[in-house]
C-alpha cells in the first residue's frame, strides 16, 4: 500500500489520544500518570543509547520497537524480549497508535520526518535524533506540526541539556567579552568515508535487512556494504555529512545565546578530489572530505554575527591570546567566541568554557549560576524529555528552537552542495571538456520565505526529493 493511502485510511480509524493499556493497572505497576508509553524507531546504534537514557528514568514503558535491520537491533531485542517488533513503521502506526504517548526516532537522517510526522499529527510527543530532518522544508514542517499539535518535543542534541552550555551562556550574558562579532566552530568529523565515488555493483542484501524500507523516501539503488551500517552519513541521499552530524551539537550554544534565527547568507569551500593529473573527480553524491562554511546572521543584540564552520581536519585560526602549549577545544572539536572586549573558548558540547588569555580565569569571578540545570546534565537529556511529557516542564531542545537550529545547519549544507555542483561543458572550437561551477558564490537566503534568492538550483535541495509513494503527506 502506498504511504499516502495508508495514512489516509488509518487516520480515519484511530484515536488521536493515548489510552492507558490495561496491563499497567495490575498490582505493583507504576501508576499510569507516572508512565510514558513509547514506540521506538531505529533501536540499534545511537537509538539504543537514547533508549537506555529513557529507561533509566524508571518512567518509560515501550509498546513497540521498529527497525529495518535485525542485526543492529539485536542487542535491544535481547534486552527487551517482550516488546513487539516491527520492520515497517506503518505497522506500528496501524496497530499501536492508541497504546502510545510518544515516539523516539533514531533512524538515518533521511527518514526522520517520514516516520515522525504521522505520529506527531496524532498528538504523540516526539524525541527525534539530530539533525532534526534531512532538508530545510522538513524542519519547517516538523516545527509547524509540533506547534499546532501542542506536543512536547526534543531533538537529540544532548549538549543542550548540559551544564556546559548554561555556564557558557552565563559567561556571555555577563558581558565580560562584550558584544559578539564572530564565532568559529569545528569538529573532528567525518570519521567515516566522504569525498568518495558512488559504489559500483552490488553486494548481497543481508537476510536480516529490509533494504527497500531502509531506503524509504530515497531513490532505489542496489544494496552495497559501503552504505551501512554507519557510512550512510557521508551520502547526500541519506545523511547530512560532518556539519549535519555535529553542527546541532557544537553550534547549539552560539545559536541559543546569540538568538541567531535564520542566516542571511552562506558560503563554502571544500576539498577537491582528483582522479588523475589535472583530472577532477565528480563525487558530488558524496559529502566532501573537508569543508569550511561561513554563515552570517543579523541579530538585535549583537548586530551582524559571523559563524564559521570547519570540519575534516580543518581548524580556525589560533587566537593570538593563546599561550604556547595551550589548545583550543578538545579532540572532538569546539568553539571560539570573539567579542569586542575578549574571547571565550569551549570544548565539544560547550564543555569547559574559559576566557583568553587564560590568566583572566584567575582574575575574574565566575558568574553565579542563574540558569536552571537539567538533572544529569548531558546524560539527562532524555530525562528532560520524559519529565516534559509527564508534567509539562520545558525541554532543552524543543522543535521550536531545534527546527531553526537545524535549518541553519542545513543552510550550511546548501552552500557545500552549491560549491560541489558542476556542469561539464565542451569548448566548440577545441573540443576540450571542462567543468563550470555556477554555485561557487555567496548563497543568499530568504529565511521567512525559505528560498535561496540568487542560485535557483539550490532550491531543489531546500525541499528534497521523495520516491513515489513516500512523499510527505
Amino acid at each position: 500500500m502506498q504511504r499516502r493511502k495508508f495514512l489516509k485510511n488509518t487516520a480515519a480509524s484511530t484515536a488521536a489520544f493515548s489510552i492507558v493499556p490495561s496491563f499497567v493497572l495490575g498490582k505493583g505497576h507504576v501508576p499510569p500518570s507516572d508512565t510514558l508509553y513509547v514506540a521506538a524507531f531505529g533501536v540499534g546504534g545511537r537509538g539504543a543509547g537514547v533508549m537506555r537514557g529513557l529507561s533509566e528514568t524508571g518512567k518509560v514503558k515501550y509498546v513497540a520497537f521498529c527497525d529495518v535491520d535485525d542485526r543492529r537491533a539485536a542487542p535491544t531485542y535481547e534486552m527487551f524480549p517482550d516488546v513487539k517488533r516491527y520492520k515497517d513503521y506503518r505497522d506500528v502506526y496501524k496497530k499501536h497508535l492508541k497504546d502510545m504517548d510518544a515516539i523516539m526516532v533514531a533512524t538515518p537522517d533521511h527518514t526522520h520526518a517520514t516516520i515522525a510526522l504521522p505520529f506527531m499529527r496524532e498528538k504523540k510527543h516526539a524525541y527525534v535524533e539530530k539533525p532534526l530532518t534531512h532538508n530545510i522544508a522538513e524542519a519547517r514542517m516538523m516545527t509547524q506540526v509540533a506547534r499546532e499539535m501542542g506536543i512536547v518535543t526534543q531533538m537529540g542534541n544532548q549538549g543542550a541539556s548540559s551544564n556546559g552550555s548554561r555556564e557558557a551562556r552565563e559567561w556571555l550574558d555577563s558581558g565580560i567579552i562584550g558584544r559578539i562579532e564572530k564565532v568559529d566552530c569545528w569538529t573532528n568529523r567525518p570519521v567515516w568515508p566522504q569525498g568518495v565515488p558512488v559504489p559500483e555493483g552490488s553486494d548481497p542484501i543481508p537476510k536480516e535487512l529490509d533494504w527497500d524500507l531502509w531506503l524509504g523516501p530515497a531513490a532505489m539503488r542496489p544494496y552495497n556494504d559501503r552504505y551501512l551500517p554507519f557510512k550512510w552519513r557521508g551520502w547526500w541521499d541519506f545523511g547530512t555529512g560532518a556539519l549535519g552530524d555535529m553542527g546541532c551539537h557544537i553550534m547549539e550554544t552560539p545559536f541559543s545565546v546569540l538568538e541567531l534565527g535564520y542566516p542571511t547568507e552562506a558560503e563554502a569551500s571544500c576539498t577537491t578530489n582528483w582522479v588523475g593529473d589535472f583530472v577532477e573527480a565528480d563525487y558530488s553524491e558524496s559529502c566532501p572530505s573537508s569543508s569550511i562554511v561561513r554563515l552570517k546572521f543579523d541579530t538585535d543584540q549583537h548586530g551582524q554575527v559571523a559563524l564559521n564552520w570547519y570540519d575534516g581536519g580543518l581548524k580556525p585560526d589560533l587566537p593570538d591570546e593563546l599561550k604556547d602549549g595551550e589548545t583550543i577545544g578538545d579532540n572532538g572539536g569546539g568553539s571560539i567566541f570573539y567579542g569586542t572586549k575578549g574571547i571565550m573558548v569551549c570544548d565539544t558540547y560547550s564543555r569547559n568554557a574559559r576566557l583568553l588569555p587564560s590568566d583572566l580565569m584567575d582574575m575574574v569571578s565566575k558568574p553565579a549560576p542563574r540558569l536552571s540545570r537539567v538533572e544529569g546534565g548531558t546524560g539527562g537529556h532524555q530525562r528532560n524529555f520524559v519529565e516534559g511529557c509527564l508534567n509539562g516542564s520545558p525541554t532543552s531542545s524543543d522543535f521550536e528552537k531545534a527546527g531553526k537550529l537545524t535549518e541553519s545547519v542545513l543552510m550550511g549544507n546548501l552552500a557545500i552542495r552549491a560549491f560541489q555542483y558542476k556542469n561539464r561543458v565542451t569548448d566548440p572550437d577545441s573540443g576540450r571538456s571542462y567543468f563550470e561551477y555556477p554555485g561557487r558564490k555567496k548563497i543568499m537566503w530568504d529565511g521567512e520565505n525559505m528560498r535561496v534568492t540568487n542560485f535557483d538550483k539550490a532550491n531543489e535541495w531546500v525541499n528534497g526529493s521523495y520516491r513515489e509513494g513516500w512523499d510527505l503527506a
